[in-house]
């Protein structure tokens, strides 16, 4: 504690001044017991200095250092000072953050002698009616507030001031059409990066560099696959020695036997064998169907046609395949050329001479539907000396 606060040059008192703060007078001062003192008056004019005294004062001479002179630095009184309130004992109410959204607080400011209870009467906006009727009432606030039906107390909110909540921009942003933007946008930066390098398809994988190499190897690994999986067309071959045989069980006796001059027609069954070459195949090859149509070679009319089926052939071998074909041809009447010549090629040995019947002449087109191959092959080959694959009676037209 500062003992004296006014001054430090103890020749003008008798001992240390008293302190004159009423809060921080902690201890009594150190003066003389017994010894009687004038307060604010200096050492150098004693009590008995009587001459020093004029007739007209009133008071003790002093050198004009007195209590008045002084700033008095400390309080007389708490500045919390209520009438039967310890500010010691009881301390001011704590402030609490929470009072406002706890409705705990103080509603309305009471600064400048303004004091709000923080409710105000409005009318209401919606008509009510106590009876329910359709002519209602506007609610009013001089109604009671024990009628039934009356609005009470309204609390009034704070409600900030209207204005626009979306600047234009925003309210652009929010369109399908700025939407729209920003991903062609994002794909198009993206797309750039992907080009630089700087970012892959699928995170850090198949960046620019990655992606020409994978689809380097994809290309080479798919020609390699293709190369030994996509069926080859294999080659034909007519047997030489008999291009044209009967035909057996039981397509045989699924087409009947019949030449005729009137009208002049023929039919009957026939079968051809082919020798196909799979040795540019590295695995089975598969024929959903071939068909097969004979043409005569100096008409060029079709006498005949066969389906095979599905059937599959070994790879890198030369198989026999089997074409039934079904003979039927329609004319005019006997002085038909196409006619003329299958007759004269299926007529009975006996009525020629040296028993040689005369050699039947077609042209043979192949259309081969391959499994593995889109579309339709064909190949085509002509024969000129085929013995006809029946024989007419002697008796026969």
């Amino acid at each position: 504690m500062d003992y004296d606060r006014k001054s430090a040059v103890s020749s003008f008192y008798a001992g240390r001044r008293t302190s004159v703060d009423a809060l921080n007078n902690d201890f009594p001062p150190p003066g003389a017991p017994g010894r009687t003192r004038a307060d604010s008056t200096s050492s150098f004019f004693g009590a008995d200095r009587a001459s020093r005294i004029h007739a007209f004062d009133g008071a003790s001479p002093s050198a004009g250092y007195n209590r008045n002179s002084y700033f008095d630095a400390g309080r007389a009184e708490p500045v919390n000072f209520k009438p039967g309130l310890d500010e010691e004992a009881q301390g001011e109410p704590v402030w609490d953050v929470y009072a406002d959204f706890n409705n705990a607080g103080p509603r309305y400011s009471t600064a400048f002698g303004v004091a709000d209870s923080g409710y105000r009467q409005v009318p209401s906006p919606t008509p009510y009616s106590r009876d329910g009727s359709a002519y209602a009432k506007l609610s009013t606030p001089t109604v009671g507030a024990d009628e039934l039906g009356t609005p009470g107390n309204v609390e009034m909110v704070t409600v900030p001031a209207l204005g626009p909540e979306w600047k234009a921009d925003e309210l652009r942003g929010m369109s399908k059409k700025a939407k729209r933007e920003e991903k062609l946008e994002e794909v198009a930066t993206k797309w750039k990066q992907w080009k630089r390098g700087q970012r892959g398809l699928c995170g850090r994988w198949f960046t620019k560099r990655f992606t020409a190499w994978f689809l380097f190897g994809l290309c080479g690994a798919i020609a390699l696959v293709l190369a030994f999986t996509v069926p080859r067309v294999p080659g034909f071959s007519v047997n030489s020695s008999e291009p044209l045989s009967p035909a057996t069980k039981p397509f045989n006796e699924s087409i009947p036997t019949e030449f005729s001059r009137a009208p002049a027609n023929f039919s009957f069954p026939g079968e051809m064998q082919l020798q196909a070459d799979t040795g540019g195949n590295f695995l089975p090859l598969t024929f959903n169907n071939i068909h097969g149509t004979v043409l005569d070679l100096q008409t060029s009319r079709q006498v005949a046609q066969g389906d095979t089926g599905k059937l599959t052939v070994p790879a890198k071998q030369l198989p026999i395949i089997t074409l039934p074909l079904n003979f039927s041809y329609v004319a005019t009447n006997d002085s038909d050329q196409t006619w003329a010549n299958w007759y004269n090629g299926c007529r009975n040995k006996g009525n020629y001479v040296n028993n040689q019947r005369p050699a039947v002449q077609f042209r043979l087109i192949l259309d081969m539907h391959i499994a593995g191959l889109i579309g339709t092959r064909s190949t085509s080959t002509n024969v000129d000396d085929a013995s006809c694959p029946i024989e007419l009676p002697l008796n026969s037209v």
